[in-house]
């Protein structure tokens, strides 16, 4: 018997599209990060432009919360099962009172940001500049374009008291394991990390249960951290659950300042 949640896009859906984000030179600001030691002058200049984009994000995303983030590809295309489900998945954070945040592209973050739109939720992307240009989705009520993927990452953690993650690449393993990596060395709170594709992640718990957790580079506790499922319903109740209760949805910002720029404003 099939599996109902396989990753691949039905007849009507046509092929997936090729990308080729990755494969060509990226920015050559941003390549060159990590070319070693360069002039003091240089570098202040490189620490100000970075500082300049961590204060852009906290501005722009300082009023939408409280959010959960959606990781997952941008390469599957709507029609594709998985599409859907994001979709679904999306709608219910929304209806369950949370702004959706994802990295404001196509395929499952796409999805995600359209459900939330659809249910009249809010709906939040962090954009990276790539050497094929990302484009936003659609479906996004606030978006912040970002030159360095650190910055980034930090603003899909910053804001969010839970963590969905749908099948994806190299990109979406990395967002689960920094997360995850963040809870265990105790640098955020253990909030919910839920992934959702039970035949697509499997084979990840396997690689913890039969090689990670027997060599003892983990622990069962740092495992406990995840929650595996097929269901959009039982992710969102999971998520309402724990937020609710051990979190209490804290930490409300200040309303906005006129006087700061902030939008909405008032003296």
């Amino acid at each position: 018997m099939s599996d109902p949640w396989l990753p691949t896009p039905p007849p009507s859906a046509g092929p997936v599209e090729e990308h080729d984000w990755g494969r060509q030179p990226g920015d050559p600001r941003v390549r060159d990060f990590l070319s070693g030691p360069r002039r003091r002058g240089f570098e202040l200049a490189r620490a100000l432009r970075i500082f300049g984009e961590l204060i852009k994000g906290f501005r722009a995303l300082h009023f939408v919360g409280p959010c959960v983030t959606v990781f997952g590809s941008a390469r599957l295309p709507p029609g594709d099962p998985y599409y859907e489900l994001a979709r679904d998945v999306g709608s219910r954070l929304a209806a369950a009172g949370f702004t959706v945040m994802t990295g404001g592209g196509p395929g499952i973050m796409e999805a995600a940001n359209r459900g939330a739109r659809e249910a009249g939720g809010r709906s939040v992307g962090c954009n990276i500049e790539l050497p094929k240009e990302q484009k936003p989705n659609d479906y996004l009520d606030v978006w912040v374009d970002f030159r360095y993927f650190f910055v980034r990452k930090l603003m899909l953690v910053k804001y969010s008291y839970a963590f969905v993650a749908l099948p994806g690449g190299f990109g979406t393993i990395d967002e689960i394991f920094e997360t995850l990596t963040l809870m265990q060395t105790r640098k955020i709170e253990d909030f919910p990390v839920v992934l959702i594709g039970e035949s697509y992640w499997r084979p990840l718990f396997d690689l913890f249960s039969r090689s990670m957790l027997p060599l003892g580079t983990i622990d069962a506790a740092d495992v406990d951290l995840l929650t595996l499922t097929d269901s959009p319903t039982e992710a969102v109740d999971s998520i309402t659950r724990v937020v609710t209760t051990r979190f209490g949805l804290r930490r409300r910002p200040p309303p906005p300042r006129r006087w700061l720029g902030e939008a909405g404003g008032s003296d």
